[in-house]
């Protein structure tokens, strides 16, 4: 990449007091999508996801396209609160999972599916998805799926009921369950995100789900994600907090994540040999206010080649930074 260094930062419209978990696609057309959810506070019975698109440079007024009321009307289920969205884009189709409470704290949690046809517009109303038996719960999302060889999709997913674990859910291309595995791991995680090497190797890095200060768990997988093994941590700090991965089209590999203490850093490492050494990227965020939050990180590489990572920006928004892998290296934009 002879390109030269390139970041720059803007945050996205507010669309209530409080936003959280960003997830981003890439469209047909090229655009880039965001959803996250907002709302007077995170749980509050007002947070919707909302949708917004990033054109030419500039992001489009949000929408909210899934709220409590349009989620039980579609769904038949009572909904007391939204949370987590993952958009991923396929063809001409606009995946959007997320999720839903009837009872109880995020561990009663459901998984909806919805879908668009014209690049977020208009959307499909939400069906439940059934991904365990008798009463349906604790399935949460975090991270975007990836592609399969076979045209499905899987989908990393985690438990948070009881026990803390990551899954992998295989999906057929219409958004059905097919299967769903656990990513064995003897620690408490969280919120998988996987990046695959080739049809067979995958890594996925998991969110340290305590207790005390942690590091980045990491599982893998060499069968397709048929099965899944722990590996070592990574040498990476996690204050039980969400990662981000990316495999660039370069071959390295991309965490986005925070320091050891808490979320007051937005960090970033790079890898040159498919993760197993890391070193240090510039860093995004730092306030030495250990209550100041940058979190929730996600990654996509556009089709031009530029990273886009969109985070948490101390509850009161979303922030999206987009830069180059000359960035990277520590050129100065």
């Amino acid at each position: 990449d002879t390109a030269p260094a390139y970041f720059a930062t803007a945050m996205l419209p507010t669309a209530a007091p409080s936003a959280h978990a960003a997830t981003l696609a890439e469209l047909p057309d090229g655009r880039i999508g965001a959803a996250w959810f907002a709302g007077t506070r995170e749980g509050a019975a007002d947070v919707a996801v909302w949708f917004a698109t990033l054109d030419h440079g500039q992001w489009s007024a949000p929408r909210a396209i899934a709220t409590r009321e349009s989620t039980t009307a579609a769904t038949l289920g009572f909904v007391r609160k939204l949370g987590n969205p993952v958009l991923y884009a396929a063809g001409d189709r606009l995946h959007l999972w997320f999720v839903s409470v009837g009872l109880g704290g995020w561990a009663g949690s459901s998984l909806n599916h919805s879908i668009s046809a014209d690049g977020g517009d208009n959307w499909s109303p939400p069906m439940r998805l059934q991904t365990s038996p008798f009463i349906n719960i604790s399935t949460l999302v975090r991270a975007p799926p990836l592609a399969l060889a076979n045209g499905e999709i899987g989908l990393p997913a985690y438990h948070e009921f009881i026990a803390k674990h990551g899954e992998w859910l295989r999906l057929a291309a219409d958004g059905r369950i097919l299967d769903k595995v656990r990513m064995v791991h003897a620690g408490r995680t969280l919120q998988p995100v996987v990046a695959a090497f080739d049809a067979r190797h995958a890594l996925a890095i998991q969110r340290d789900g305590g207790p005390g200060p942690g590091q980045i768990r990491s599982v893998t997988s060499s069968d397709g994600g048929a099965t899944w093994t722990a590996a070592p941590d990574l040498p990476l700090p996690n204050p039980n907090a969400s990662v981000a991965l990316l495999r660039l089209r370069s071959g390295r590999m991309l965490i986005a994540g925070n320091g050891a203490s808490n979320r007051n850093q937005l960090l970033l490492w790079v890898s040159d040999d498919e993760g197993k050494n890391w070193r240090p990227a510039p860093t995004v965020e730092s306030d030495p206010d250990a209550l100041a939050e940058f979190s929730y990180p996600t990654l996509i590489q556009a089709r031009d080649g530029r990273i886009h990572l969109a985070y948490t920006w101390r509850r009161q928004g979303i922030k999206h930074a987009v830069f180059n892998e000359a960035w990277l290296e520590g050129g100065t934009p």
